[in-house]
């Protein structure tokens, strides 16, 4: 948590402390169990800029039940409004689809996410965080910046399929 007392909803335990968030409307931040996975894929396709070849139940489950504080949920009443996977592999923290449901943007929700991410990230000893931004979505890396993450001109993400 950036700033402010520790009040709110519990995230869960990650690392061995809980996280907190400040109390907003309804709002509740979870880690995701086996039975979300279901809900996530069609939140992603509706709400993300788009899917990825990683985007199945398979992959989501194994993701789930390899890293259970991975996989960050935000409910309001009940209704999934928004994910972030927050990967730590023990040596750098990832951050990944980062999406809020377009009739639930510009309330706190992502800045909410993001901060349970961050806080699980300073839990496990991580020290450096780098977020998947698509270079076509100008709205996101708005959102990133604002947050406080820059673009590292430098990289270029190299990927390859591994099951073909």
């Amino acid at each position: 948590m950036r700033r402010g007392a520790r009040t709110g909803n519990p995230v869960g335990r990650t690392g061995g402390r809980s996280a907190w968030l400040p109390a907003m409307d309804g709002l509740r931040i979870r880690c995701a169990t086996r039975s979300d996975v279901d809900a996530v894929l069609p939140f992603w396709r509706e709400a993300a800029e788009g899917t990825s070849i990683s985007d199945d139940a398979e992959g989501v489950a194994r993701l789930v039940a390899r890293d259970p504080g991975a996989l960050l949920l935000a409910e309001r009443h009940g209704t999934l409004v928004g994910t972030v996977i927050a990967g730590f592999d023990g040596w750098r923290c990832h951050l990944y689809r980062l999406a809020v449901h377009p009739d639930h943007r510009r309330r706190g929700i992502g800045s909410a996410l993001l901060a349970a991410a961050e806080e699980r990230f300073a839990a496990l000893g991580g020290r450096r965080g780098d977020a998947m931004v698509l270079d076509r979505n100008a709205r996101a890396q708005h959102a990133w910046r604002a947050a406080g993450y820059a673009p590292e001109e430098q990289w270029r993400r190299w990927v390859k399929p591994l099951d073909g």
